[in-house]
């Protein structure tokens, strides 16, 4: 890992604050080209507002090429950091190795495609300062096809089981949050993650800013259908319930129905010349036996 110490720099403090400390936090995947511009830009939104600034960028997987222009980002900038992962772990499990090591008071995680311009930063930011331990930057229009916003969206429908409808309409890869949140989620070390989650196990107050959502400059996202889809199952199985209780109800319905049978046959079983109703009986013995 790649670091450098972070420069403080002084500014117009926000109304009725002391300028906050910030990290900002960016899985690198296939756009680094940008990130030169990305810091500068970032820089230039937050610097005036906080007392402390750090971008800690995290190369996920993006190869040798992506590394080599955050170290030279790391060498030229004070205020950038790099980390480097062994290869391809997914945008939350980078984000999560990002805020680990994150070392201000607040935390910025933001896509490094430049979807989400910097410039809308201290929107977040004065969110925050009004007293709300997470906000999220919603973007009133989305730059995405068809497909991607279909996905997206089931996507978001599994987080309302997980999270809660209004956590879940509220979140989103633009957020910004309180440091000692992350203690919440300290020990979590299960490969399926979900940043939003961990989050909502400890914030109480959330926000939800308009702000602009601009089309991708290169290459594409690494979310195609599949990969939403597959996280969508896994938001399912490994944050929510509700597999849980279809598979009690399942059960339920199972042995009901072989009790149902039962009663059916023993009238028959009782009165009749001897003759044992022997599939019949099997197959409510077998319905009764698995529901259990």
């Amino acid at each position: 890992m790649s670091t450098t110490a972070a420069a403080e720099t002084s500014g117009p403090a926000m109304p009725d604050a002391s300028p906050p400390s910030v990290s900002v936090v960016v899985p690198v995947f296939g756009s680094g080209a940008n990130l030169r511009e990305l810091v500068s830009r970032v820089q230039a939104a937050l610097s005036p507002l906080v007392c402390d600034l750090e971008v800690l960028l995290v190369n996920d997987g993006s190869g040798r090429g992506s590394w080599q222009l955050i170290e030279a980002l790391a060498r030229c900038e004070p205020q950038v950091r790099g980390l480097d992962l062994m290869h391809n772990y997914g945008q939350h499990n980078a984000l999560l190795a990002g805020i680990t090591r994150a070392r201000n008071s607040i935390i910025v995680t933001m896509d490094d495609d430049l979807q989400h311009p910097p410039e809308e930063l201290p929107k977040l930011l004065a969110a925050i300062a009004a007293g709300n331990d997470v906000a999220y930057g919603k973007a009133q229009r989305r730059e995405h096809s068809p497909w991607r916003n279909l996905a997206s969206r089931l996507t978001k429908r599994a987080m309302r089981l997980a999270l809660g409808a209004e956590m879940a309409e509220r979140s989103s890869a633009f957020r910004m949050f309180r440091a000692e949140l992350k203690e919440g989620f300290a020990g979590f070390r299960d490969p399926q993650v979900s940043i939003d989650v961990l989050l909502s196990w400890s914030a109480d107050r959330v926000a939800c800013v308009a702000v602009d959502h601009h089309p991708r400059r290169q290459g594409r996202s690494g979310y195609d259908l599949g990969k939403l889809l597959t996280i969508t199952l896994g938001m399912l199985t490994g944050y929510s319930a509700l597999p849980l209780r279809l598979a009690s109800g399942l059960g339920l319905l199972s042995a009901a129905l072989g009790i149902g049978l039962l009663l059916w046959l023993l009238p028959g079983m009782l009165l009749a010349d001897g003759q044992t109703p022997g599939l019949a009986l099997l197959a409510a013995l077998i319905t009764l036996f698995a529901g259990l």
